[in-house]
């Protein structure tokens, strides 16, 4: 059975007190929380693919992914040719970053376990050395296989819109006003970054 981050209990009660709008929010999506499959090469594909197109579509392609791969591993991945890989849907460079991925992985050049010992400014550096990892991709690992309790991911076009809707604020929301919100949900902002995503997709996001 999956379970909540140690912290998820204490963060949506501070995080409820300290905001009328997560407060709401916490009460509509009490059903689900924020889980993670404690596997970062099947999360880095999976952020890859979702870069820069809607959820709906990068689940359509990573389903397909996940069909020619038959169990995405390292092994797997790194047998599939550049030609099969965008026969799922990747485009040239997704192909080529996925790709990549799989030999760093089996030729250990690329070391996850250190991450744990890292801040999260420097795991987003080392994350981001990676081919197609810029730091959109590198938030998306903290939060879903890290599960770490402070990622603010400001480049992610749902949570801007997420707060547009839910604080009435035009889009893009001021920069101050994003400012204002990191500060009031510090150190639980990937509590409220859930709950806002939630807001605009009734499907919790799993990467």
């Amino acid at each position: 059975m999956r379970k909540y981050p140690s912290y998820w209990l204490k963060a949506i009660k501070i995080l409820s007190k300290k905001d009328k709008v997560l407060k709401k929010l916490i009460l509509k999506y009490d059903d689900k929380f924020l889980t993670t499959k404690k596997d970062i090469f099947y999360s880095l594909c999976k952020s890859i693919v979702g870069q820069q197109i809607s959820v709906s579509a990068a689940n359509s392609v990573f389903k397909k992914f996940q069909v020619k791969s038959k169990k995405i591993n390292p092994v797997n991945v790194s047998k599939l040719s550049l030609v099969q890989l965008k026969s799922c849907g990747l485009s040239r460079q997704k192909a080529l970053g996925i790709k990549e991925l799989s030999i760093k992985f089996l030729k250990k050049e690329f070391n996850p376990k250190l991450i744990n010992k890292m801040s999260d400014e420097d795991a987003i550096i080392y994350l981001s050395n990676l081919r197609q990892i810029g730091r959109w991709s590198a938030e998306m690992i903290l939060l879903f296989t890290y599960n770490r309790s402070n990622i603010w991911p400001l480049q992610d076009i749902g949570l801007l819109r997420a707060i547009s809707n839910n604080y009435k604020k035009k889009y893009y929301p001021p920069k101050s006003f994003l400012k204002k919100l990191y500060k009031k949900f510090t150190p639980y902002c990937s509590v409220a970054t859930w709950y806002l995503w939630r807001s605009i997709d009734d499907e919790p996001i799993q990467y």
